[in-house]
């Protein structure tokens, strides 16, 4: 990405939400998207769906890989639960009760993006009824399109939001 202050190849950091240009200074984070998730750039990691190109990107405030053909994300294990929790924050629940996801999807094996091995697919203990997909080795856990948000909207009456310190 070229910077839009003066034009200089810009550069995106590990963990970083935005980009950088080393010439003028400027950080230029992209605006997030109707899910709150901001594209910042191809990565190297191919989507273990539909094989495509996965992008980095970000949503509430944690760095993770967006397929945008599929709309599948990888994410850290322990950022999972915060950008719930921060997405839940800002959505009206729902009263109705989500169905289980089809039994067969628990059958399903798909090869981590990051270190090729069998991720384990299981039923998530959590609000939203879905099966997730997670690397042990890796710390890695992959989240089909519209399941974060399903976990984020799904009727969960023992739910009490994070204190803030």
């Amino acid at each position: 990405m070229n910077c839009p202050n003066c034009g200089a190849r810009m550069r995106l950091d590990e963990g970083a939400d935005h980009w950088s240009c080393d010439f003028c200074l400027t950080l230029h984070a992209p605006d997030p998207d109707e899910d709150g998730l901001s594209l910042l750039g191809a990565a190297q990691e191919d989507c273990p769906l539909c094989r495509r190109p996965l992008n980095h990107a970000v949503l509430a405030g944690v760095r993770l890989l967006s397929c945008p053909e599929c709309h599948g994300i990888l994410m850290p294990m322990e950022g999972f639960v915060p950008v719930a929790e921060r997405l839940r924050a800002n959505l009206p629940g729902t009263s109705i009760p989500l169905a289980p996801p089809p039994e067969r999807q628990l059958q399903r094996r798909i090869t981590c993006p990051r270190c090729r091995q069998t991720m384990n697919t299981h039923l998530y203990g959590g609000p939203g009824r879905i099966i997730i997909d997670s690397c042990e080795t890796c710390a890695q856990v992959w989240l089909d399109g519209g399941e974060l948000r399903r976990v984020a909207s799904a009727p969960d009456y023992h739910y009490r939001p994070a204190k803030e310190q």
